[in-house]
């Protein structure tokens, strides 16, 4: 019997300069932390940050753990990698990708950075964030080279500020976006994608109605920039009882149909 994939509903942001946040942000119940060395760190405590998420690495947590490094063409991103790939960290979510050449560099260098540490090649999951105009328009290709990576998240804060956009409260204007996101990903293989965080940590009821938009799209997580908004992700993208009892009924069928040989 293959194993479940396991839910990835909700990514919870912590900033990694701040120990007594991430100290919190691992026992919640998001089923996955994003430790922040992009936006939430200003520039002069970005190599000091290193070792505090390096440390974080080594305590217990409830659920995965990824570290957002800064972009590629930043100069933190390769020593961003060098100092927390390692044992205890499940990926990395890196920002700002517009290039399948972005994508082939770093895949190479976390396979370099895995064999000098001793882990198995592959073992650290990529996610891109796409979250510019040129991210969006050379999705396909980008996702053509993506061997590591399983899945991609749509950042809507930065894109929006890219295209001279504005992002008003029913997001219709992010449409096109959301469903190129979707579309390519499933074209290419890959899991369901990320939705991008909801900003105005005053109003649930549109953090609520943002991610019902963003699973009627094809989305099955979304990223979360405060605790609170965890339970409403969690249980928008969570499958009811009745959702999953006609999922094992199709299977069934198929399963019967297959072995009859009518399938």
């Amino acid at each position: 019997m293959e194993k479940p994939i396991p839910l990835l509903r909700s990514f919870l942001f912590a900033p990694g300069n701040h120990p007594r946040r991430v100290e919190k942000a691992v026992t919640l119940d998001a089923d996955a932390v994003i430790l922040d060395l992009e936006d939430a760190v200003a520039t002069a405590e970005k190599v000091a940050t290193r070792d505090a998420i390096t440390a974080a690495l080594r305590q217990p947590r409830t659920g995965l753990l990824y570290v957002r490094v800064n972009a590629a063409d930043t100069e933190f991103c390769c020593g961003d990698l060098v100092a927390v790939v390692r044992p205890g960290l499940d990926g990395i979510i890196l920002p700002k990708v517009e290039s399948p050449a972005t994508l082939t560099t770093i895949d190479w260098l976390l396979h370099q950075i895995e064999r000098e540490r001793g882990l198995p090649e592959g073992a650290i999951d990529l996610i891109p964030i796409i979250e510019t105009a040129r991210g969006l328009t050379h999705l396909d290709a980008i996702l053509a080279t993506a061997t590591r990576v399983k899945r991609i998240a749509f950042g809507a804060g930065d894109f929006t500020l890219d295209v001279n956009m504005q992002w008003k409260r029913d997001e219709a204007e992010l449409s096109f976006a959301r469903a190129k996101i979707v579309t390519a990903s499933r074209a290419a293989g890959l899991e369901a994608p990320l939705d991008t965080v909801w900003v105005d940590l005053q109003n649930p009821e549109g953090l609520e109605a943002s991610t019902r938009a963003a699973l009627a799209y094809g989305f099955r997580g979304k990223m979360c920039i405060h605790p609170n908004q965890v339970e409403i992700v969690n249980r928008v993208f969570t499958p009811s009882e009745d959702e999953v009892a006609f999922a094992e009924r199709v299977v069934a069928a198929f399963e019967k149909a297959e072995a009859e040989g009518v399938a």
